[in-house]
């Protein structure tokens, strides 16, 4: 029995610094891939084109005005069918 937990003990202490010695290369890993993907963040931002100060004034009235225009059409509609509702229940009692 003694001798089968040592090879037992072995096993596990060849895992554990298995794992010791992974978790620094993981590491290690880690940091590349975020330098990686940080040089490739900054070098595709460079490659965007910014819209000017004109272009976003432009497009907030453009939002803006579709909104109202959306927000209206959604009032007459409920106005509408809120209605024709109300006109139902009333023929129904």
């Amino acid at each position: 029995m003694g001798i089968f937990n040592k090879g037992q003990e072995r096993l596990e202490n060849e895992d554990r610094s298995a794992e010791v010695s992974a978790a620094p290369k993981k590491e290690k890993k880690k940091k590349r891939n975020l330098k990686k993907w940080l040089r490739e963040l900054k070098s595709e931002l460079k490659k965007v084109v910014w819209p000017t100060k004109s272009q976003v004034v432009n497009n907030t009235w453009v939002v803006l005005v579709c909104i109202v225009v959306v927000g209206i059409a959604l009032w007459i509609f409920d106005y509408v069918a809120g209605n024709i509702i109300q006109l139902l229940i009333n023929v129904v009692s």
